[in-house]
């Protein structure tokens, strides 16, 4: 045996914002043989998974279901409905956003990136105050992340939508949801989204590998007029497919099993009954937090994330030193900080298939590591947040 491997007893605790635990019901339906993925029991399966989706997306359009990582999802996005030139509205809430603005910067868009602090989401007054400036409408779409991995910031999408119609801009809405579907509340169709962009390692509970795109009408009229080429990103050959359960190419099949059985175990437990359980999570984790003295990266309590904590170090603390000492005692993975805040904050995720047990251990260790690795805190925390889960 390799001197660098250590046999361990338990289980590893993966609790990283993503990919997340993987529930034994999904690993099971993913174990399946593979079917003939042109035959008449792949497309009634294809069928129901494509209708189904649309309840978790909150939206009676279609969802496009690509064999791809988020970033994938992003691209298809963008290329769809935009063509090279056209100016884009994205904002600085984080590291995905900004890697969403380097991918759209790369493509030959010109985009106005409003500059963040990585502790507030996207504002929605000033959403109304670029759109209300432009005059001639040259920007073609707003792009909002709305669940930011890195930070632990959602931003209100429903009032961004209210922005833009108070604006009286006909841009184009794209929100990523790669790290709050199916864990935070999110309403396609209501917020008046035109596409929202998805993966499958979050919220729904899968390994990583599907990417997906709600669509509007505005954005599949768009999509027929868009500038750039596309051949295996482009949504009509797929949508064409899909009408009939197929799709151009050879799919994902066994993601799909496991698809459709974490939309089945969605649909059982009830939307917003995951939403609540995530809500709760969220908050015993944050009073945790509050009692080890240590700082949330969030500023604004109305954009905390329900998906994952982020949490600053105290000067002279390295985040990723406490995440070692964390992993090689307890076994235990949590994130690390990324781009502008790495070494500065450690990520707690707190959601997908997570129950009450499991989020005490996790903070137990977490508590457990700030003392082993000489973090000033005051004990107490896992204590506070058992308080509020013990509340119901």
């Amino acid at each position: 045996m390799s001197d660098n491997v250590t046999d361990r007893s338990g289980r590893h605790f993966l609790q990283i914002p993503g990919p997340t635990n993987v529930p034994d019901r999904i690993l099971r339906a993913m174990a399946r043989a593979t079917m003939d993925h042109r035959g008449p029991d792949f497309g009634r399966m294809a069928l129901s998974i494509l209708e189904r989706t649309k309840r978790v997306f909150k939206t009676n359009n279609p969802v496009v279901i690509l064999p791809s990582s988020g970033t994938g999802a992003w691209e298809a996005a963008l290329v769809n409905t935009l063509s090279p030139g056209d100016r884009v509205l994205m904002f600085e809430t984080g590291h995905f956003a900004t890697l969403w603005h380097g991918m759209a910067t790369r493509l030959g868009l010109e985009v106005d990136f409003v500059a963040g602090d990585w502790r507030h989401g996207v504002d929605p007054a000033l959403v109304e105050a670029k759109l209300a400036e432009d005059k001639d409408h040259q920007i073609k779409a707003v792009a909002v992340v709305h669940n930011e991995t890195a930070t632990g910031v959602t931003s209100r999408v429903g009032a961004v939508r209210k922005a833009m119609d108070k604006a009286g801009h006909p841009a184009l809405l794209l929100v990523d949801t790669i790290s709050s579907l199916a864990s935070i509340d999110y309403r396609h169709d209501e917020w008046g989204v035109d596409v929202t962009v998805s993966c499958s390692q979050k919220g729904l509970m899968l390994p990583p590998g599907l990417g997906f795109n709600a669509i509007s009408d505005k954005a599949l009229a768009a999509s027929e007029t868009a500038g750039f080429s596309t051949s295996y990103w482009d949504w009509a050959p797929i949508l064409a497919n899909n009408a009939k359960g197929f799709f151009p190419y050879t799919p994902a099949t066994n993601l799909l099993y496991g698809l459709d059985e974490a939309l089945t175990m969605l649909l059982e437990e009830g939307l917003d009954n995951v939403f609540a359980r995530h809500d709760r999570f969220a908050e015993a984790t944050r009073r945790a937090v509050r009692t080890w003295g240590l700082e949330i990266l969030c500023l604004n309590e109305d954009e905390y994330s329900s998906s994952l904590t982020a949490i600053l170090m105290p000067d002279g603390h390295d985040a990723d030193n406490l995440r070692k000492v964390i992993l090689e005692r307890f076994d235990m993975s949590l994130g690390t900080g990324l781009g502008k805040v790495q070494g500065k904050v450690f990520r707690i995720g707190h959601l997908g298939d997570f129950n009450d047990l499991m989020l005490a251990g996790t903070l137990c260790g977490v508590e457990m590591g700030l003392g082993l690795a000489g973090v000033p805190h005051t004990k107490g925390g896992v204590s506070a947040a058992l308080e509020h889960l013990a509340a119901g």
